[in-house]
């Protein structure tokens, strides 16, 4: 018994946020003991700060979004690894190159018809679809990545 608890408490760390959450039990003999488990997904509270510490760490304000969280952290880390992939004495990158390789990575990961503007200045006004627009700076860039809706046309439309 000592031999498991010593296990456990070496192997789970146990917070006061945890104990307040229903555990998980695990069964050893005939007797159940309780035992704290980090969850897999970590609660909404914990992941908006993960997202805001690495929106620090990243030097980005994320100014609007309406995409769930682990794409938004997926559009800054990508984005802060492009930025990072041609730093000097390497030239910078265009603003183009970044744009068309963010919007293909959305593309190959959250399906089709994702479109990205990256810019110091500019104006916009998009229709998206929903949970697929994240709107953020870094550095002293702007980035605008937003995801709208394909239909093929079959037929031309009415004169």
């Amino acid at each position: 018994m000592q031999k498991v608890s010593f296990l456990l408490s070496q192997m789970l760390s146990i917070t006061m946020e945890e104990e307040e959450e229903q555990e998980p039990k695990l069964i050893h003999g005939s007797k159940a003991m309780r035992m704290h488990t980090p969850t897999p997904n970590p609660n909404p509270s914990q992941t908006i700060m993960r997202l805001a510490s690495l929106a620090i760490s990243f030097n980005v304000r994320l100014k609007s979004s309406h995409m769930p969280l682990h794409m938004q952290e997926h559009a800054l880390r990508h984005t802060r690894s492009l930025f990072l992939l041609h730093h000097p004495p390497s030239p910078k990158p265009s603003n183009t190159l970044i744009a068309r390789a963010l919007k293909k990575e959305f593309d190959s990961k959250y399906g089709l018809a994702w479109h990205c503007v990256i810019g110091n200045s500019f104006g916009s006004f998009v229709s998206h679809t929903g949970g697929g627009f994240i709107y953020f700076s870094i550095d002293s860039l702007s980035v605008l990545l937003f995801k709208t809706e394909v239909h093929l046309v079959t037929q031309p439309p009415p004169t």
